[in-house]
């Protein structure tokens, strides 16, 4: 019966358009990270909104489930089903159109398809900023980064997806397309839809068009790269920076010293120009006539006098801006490469950045013997990536054991903070059952009303975000 119905996609969608192999699927079914695996009876790659419509109706009539798919760069199994076998993947990969760029109301509206990067060029082409930037944003797409709500190195001066939306485009489940455009940034009409589908994670539709805000695109862009004692001290310099630059500050990266080695196995030639057990990436832009550089150097002369910084570069050029961010960037891909580990997205209040981190050390210290702490992330919005690796030999069964059980001790502890479990990564599959325990009833009952009310058959990505029971 399967066969058929692929047959029937084929005939809708076209030649190159159905993925049923599975060698073919194999990319589509992996994860990035490697530690989520899935199946599915075949992977759809829709070039229109129409196609997705029509897709969504064949689903329907045929009770497959639908797993919506953008860049597959997700951490969290959110577009990966494990028990997809009566399941279709639907990719947007091909729905890669920008579709207008206007630099006087300062809006783009593109396919759900195209790459991160890909929209961030034809902003620049238009002299505006589209502001979201992420590691995997040659390959994720705009419209996954809508439906998981990413985050970010900028959120600190620009927030999060969700803040830089202004419409979208949606097929809904029962087929019919939603069109929440209007290029308005104040539009005080009843509910603001847009917003029950951003971070929704394809549960209750497949996002197939974004519209976003544009900005002006900064003239002057100064990068420092700074070394500090503690965590502490780098919280106490965020707050100094914060009030030293206004919101002229876009980043403030906090890296402990532990994770440069990471950035060296991507990055063997790598110059790191500070030696502290903190540092901290920070960057400052501006458009117009603002003296950038000479407000972030009476700053950086400020906090070196107060003696908390040891160490402070300012890059001179964009290419020594772009080494200093490789050493961010580099330590992501080094843990990957590393292999298996334990992975955290959590946020905690800014005043309990520096708590938290000590309290986490000092539990793997104590009760995991051999695992390595990474800690770092955009600090500067209490979003912590406290990542551990394994011991180097260690089995990948007896790695992953021990590593739920880290994981299931992090998580109590983000807690007993009043942190979130997710900071900017989603929920998924991964982190469902975490979530769903700790919800309050009133949460869950929420959540299982939308559901219900727009997906009553539940087979748009079935147990992501809700337990597969809880969605209908």
């Amino acid at each position: 019966m399967l066969r058929d119905v692929a047959a029937i996609f084929s005939e809708v969608l076209g030649s190159g358009a159905v993925v049923a192999d599975e060698a073919g699927m194999a990319g589509y079914l992996t994860d990035w990270s490697g530690d989520h695996r899935g199946m599915a009876a075949a992977v759809l790659r829709p070039r229109s909104v129409e196609h997705v419509s029509r897709v969504v109706h064949l689903c329907r009539e045929h009770h497959l489930a639908i797993i919506p798919q953008g860049g597959n760069t997700g951490l969290v199994a959110g577009a990966i089903d494990g028990q997809g076998r009566r399941a279709v993947v639907v990719s947007t990969e091909r729905m890669d159109r920008i579709r207008s760029v206007d630099p006087v109301d300062f809006t783009l509206r593109a396919d759900a398809g195209c790459t991160l990067q890909a929209i961030r060029e034809a902003s620049e082409a238009a002299d505006c900023l589209f502001p979201l930037a992420l590691g995997a944003q040659g390959s994720c797409r705009i419209g996954g980064n809508a439906a998981t709500n990413a985050g970010g190195v900028n959120v600190l001066r620009y927030g999060m997806a969700r803040d830089l939306i202004l419409g979208l485009e949606v097929v809904l489940p029962d087929g019919e397309v939603w069109n929440g455009f209007s290029g308005l940034r104040k539009d005080n009409r009843g509910y603001d839809l847009k917003q029950i589908f951003i971070g929704s994670e394809g549960t209750l539709g497949i996002v197939t068009g974004v519209e976003v805000k544009l900005f002006p695109r900064p003239t002057s862009v100064e990068t420092a790269y700074l070394g500090v004692a503690s965590f502490a001290d780098a919280m106490r310099l965020f707050a100094h920076a914060r009030r030293a630059c206004s919101d002229l500050m876009t980043a403030f990266e906090v890296i402990g010293a532990e994770c440069i080695e990471l950035a060296r196995l991507i990055h063997p030639e790598l110059n790191v120009p500070v030696t502290a057990p903190v540092h901290i990436l920070m960057e400052v832009s501006a458009s117009g006539p603002i003296d950038l550089r000479s407000t972030v150097e009476t700053f950086l002369a400020s906090a070196v006098g107060d003696g908390l910084v040891s160490g402070a570069v300012l890059a001179q050029s964009q290419s020594q801006a772009r080494a200093l961010w490789s050493i961010r960037e580099g330590l992501v891909e080094g843990q990957a490469r590393r292999g298996y580990h334990v992975r955290t997205d959590v946020s905690v209040p800014l005043s309990s950045v520096p708590a938290f981190v000590d309290e986490a050390r000092a539990t793997i210290a104590e009760g995991f013997a051999g695992w390595l702490p990474q800690a770092y992330g955009h600090a500067g919005d209490g979003n912590v990536h406290f990542n551990v690796l394994p011991p180097v030999g260690l089995n990948d069964a007896q790695a992953r054991s021990t590593g739920k059980s880290i994981e299931t001790v992090l998580l109590a502890l983000v807690a007993r903070f009043g942190g979130s479990i997710s900071a900017e990564h989603g929920i998924g599959r991964s982190k469902r059952d975490a979530f769903w325990a700790t919800a309050a009833p009133v949460h869950k009952r929420l959540m299982r009303s939308l559901k219900v009310a727009l997906d009553p058959q539940g087979l748009m990505n079935p147990g992501c975000l809700l337990p597969a029971e809880d969605a209908l």
